[in-house]
Order: C-alpha cells, then sequence, then structure tokens
C-alpha cells in the first residue's frame, strides 16, 4: 500500500462488535478470563491494550518494520534501548543529539557502569576509529538536534553489521514520511512520537521500530517489565494524528523551505541552516537519503541579543519547548532543550547562545515570513 494509504488503514479495522471504523480507546487496567489459565490473549493492561497495539501497527508499518513497541516517552524509548547494554559496554554517539538523550545517557546511565563516545558521525570514518571491544551499539540522530547534520545511515549500518553492531537511528525530525533508516539497513528506528508523528502539541510518548525478533522480544519484556507504557487515550490521539501525517509533513516542508529561503537572504541572519538548502554541507546526503528534508530550520543571528528580541517579539509563532506541531514554535536550544549540554560542548558543535530553532508549522507562510519581519523592526 502507499504511505497515505498505509498511514489511514495499517493496524485499523472496523470493531468487531459495532462496526465502529474509529479505533476504540480501551481504557480497562485488566481483563477477564473465561476460567484459569485461558482468555482472549490480554490479561493486564500494562502487558496488553489493544489500542495500544493498533498505533504500534501503524507506526510499524509507516517504518516498514516488523514490529512497533511504544512507550510513555521518546526518553523512555530510549532507556529501552539502553536494556540492550550492561554495565562495562560502550556506546558510539552522535555528537549532537536532542539534549534530553545527552542528559540520560551522560549524566545518568554512565553513572551505572556504561561507556560513551560523543562523535561525529557524519564522517562514518570517525566511528570506525571510535569502535572498542566493549562496543555494542551507535546511536545516530539524523538530521541532528538542532544543528541538522546529517549521517550517512547506509554507511554507518554497513560498518555496525561488519562489526556485529547494532545500529539505532533517531529519526524523529524526518518521520517515515521523509526517512525510513530501517530500509537504508538500521537495526532500530526510534521516535519521539511527541513530535511529529502526534503533531498536535498534545501528547507525550516514544515508539520503537524493528525487524529484527530477538530485538523486539527484548523490547517488549521491558517495556511489561518497567512499565514506562503510553496510555490508551494518548495512543488513540497519536493514532488519530498519523492519518494526515503525509499531508501535514508536505506542507511543513513547503513551508520550512520558503522561510529558509527567505532568511537566507536577511543580512540579519548570519548562517542559515536547512537540509534543503544547496548551501547545506550535507545538501547532496539529504537529497539522496531523505524524499524530502523537514520541517526544521536553525538560525545564527549572531548576538544574543539579536536572538533574544526577535524570540520575544514573535506573536504567531510561540517561543515553547518541542516541535513537530501543526503551530509553528520557537526555541532557545542553549537555554532551553539543550541547557544539560556543557557549554564548551555546545560551542564546539556551533550550538551558540545566538542560535534560533524554528519548528515550523502549517499556518499560512506570508504570515509566519511577516511575523519575522515584524520582530526584526523591533531591533
Amino acid at each position: 500500500m502507499g504511505f497515505q494509504t498505509d498511514a489511514i488503514h495499517a493496524g485499523q479495522n472496523p470493531d468487531p462488535v459495532t462496526g465502529a471504523v474509529s479505533t476504540p480507546i480501551y481504557m480497562t487496567s485488566t481483563y477477564a478470563q473465561d476460567e484459569l489459565g485461558v482468555h482472549k490473549g490480554y490479561e493486564y493492561g500494562r502487558t496488553h491494550n489493544l489500542t495500544r497495539q493498533s498505533l504500534e501497527k501503524n507506526i510499524a508499518t509507516l517504518e516498514k518494520g516488523k514490529y512497533g513497541i511504544a512507550f510513555s516517552s521518546g526518553l523512555s524509548a530510549e532507556n529501552a534501548v539502553l536494556g540492550l547494554v550492561k554495565a562495562g559496554d560502550h556506546l558510539i554517539v552522535s555528537n549532537n543529539v536532542y539534549g534530553g538523550t545527552y542528559r540520560l545517557f551522560e549524566l545518568i546511565m554512565k553513572d551505572y557502569g556504561l561507556d560513551f563516545s560523543w562523535i561525529d558521525t557524519s564522517n562514518p570514518k570517525n566511528v570506525e576509529n571510535a569502535i572498542k571491544e566493549n562496543t555494542k551499539i551507535v546511536y545516530i540522530e539524523t538530521p541532528t538536534n538542532p544543528m541538522l547534520n546529517l549521517t550517512d545511515i547506509r554507511a554507518i549500518s554497513k560498518i555496525c553489521k561488519d562489526n556485529n553492531l547494532i545500529c539505532v537511528v533517531d529519526n524523529t525530525f524526518m518521520t517515515p514520511y521523509f526517512q525510513n533508516p530501517l530500509v537504508a539497513g538500521a537495526d532500530v528506528v526510534i521516535h519521539s512520537t511527541t513530535k511529529y508523528l502526534n503533531g498536535h502539541c498534545d501528547v507525550v510518548g516514544g515508539m520503537l521500530i524493528t525487524n529484527d525478533d530477538k530485538l523486539h522480544e527484548r523490547f517488549r519484556y521491558l517495556q511489561n517489565a518497567v512499565g514506562a507504557i503510553p496510555s490508551p487515550f494518548d495512543c488513540w490521539l497519536t493514532l488519530r494524528a498519523t492519518k494526515t501525517l503525509a499531508v501535514r509533513m508536505k506542507q511543513h516542508q513547503e513551508n520550512a523551505m520558503k522561510i529558509a529561503e527567505y532568511l537566507q537572504t536577511q543580512s540579519y541572519a548570519k548562517k542559515v541552516i536547512y537540509p534543503g538548502l544547496p548551501s547545506h554541507p550535507q545538501y547532496e546526503l539529504a537529497k539522496k537519503q531523505m524524499s524530502g528534508f523537514g520541517g526544521m530550520i536553525s538560525v545564527d543571528f549572531g548576538e544574543f541579543e539579536t536572538a533574544k528580541k526577535i524570540m520575544n517579539n514573535i506573536k504567531v509563532f510561540t517561543l515553547a519547548e518541542s516541535l513537530g506541531g501543526v503551530e509553528s514554535l520557537v526555541c532557545h536550544p542553549a537555554s532551553m532543550t539543550h541547557a544539560s549540554v556543557p557549554k564548551e560542548e555546545r560551542e564546539k558543535l556551533g550550538l551558540t547562545e545566538s542560535l534560533v530553532r524554528f519548528s515550523v508549522g502549517i499556518e499560512d507562510v506570508e504570515d509566519l515570513i511577516a511575523d519575522i519581519e515584524q520582530a526584526v523592526k523591533k531591533l
């Protein structure tokens, strides 16, 4: 089936009892058993929920995967990935990832005996050179948050297979509409479903997708044992949202491209970072690896005060954490999403105090550009 057909139908069948077209919200913590040891495949709400299963099947299908495993947040999904390793193991991680990922890995899990190497994975040689005898996982985010650096998924996946490593790809920014890491050879795809997959700023959730039976078995065990599951209502909201993922992503990209091209012509925008611009250093890889460029733009305005005044004066964009909603959002990564990353590490990546991240929504793009213009006039 095509992407939009799968988005609307995968994992969803009319309710067998009533014929309801919309997947029911099964708000139950437990299930009646016909007799001891005999049930209908459902025993306890943490372990089984049909609404959650429908969402897992839906997103797995969109990612061209066999299994989807839903979690209560993107970070709880990441924590499940760490359930694949043990104290003394080593992981290679993209050096520019979501700040919460850095916090979880470096500031929490390191205390439990895990070793992390923060590498510029945009150069596959760096990954090869970082491999140790105890390396187990290569964790990449592409494009990265917020510098929008790209990593060649096929190249890294091959390195992982040649060295018996697990390749994990955070595909939150691109979504399965624009990028399919499993097709490129990755073993696990991770999503913060909070972002584009839900797309309406009303749910927090996460998802792991894999084709590997053993990885699925381990993730399913961790999902049940740890219990970081999304509520049935959150699953239903996200399932409803994926039906419009394709049309939303088209508009996100169309708007982002126009805004990025506009900002490139403005002297106050010292550096505009967007994978769809020929000025992006990995523009050719972006065209090869992705079917689109997404809705995220990062702009360095040169001075913190300039960035601050623009963020404080916008009216249509909302100054807020998160991204991927139909509403346009703007944030200051250095003090918001990436505050847990040491300043010296941020600056090495180019994540300066004057960098602003735009999550371009699906409003009329003329209004979004006018909003930036009116904010700039107040400088």
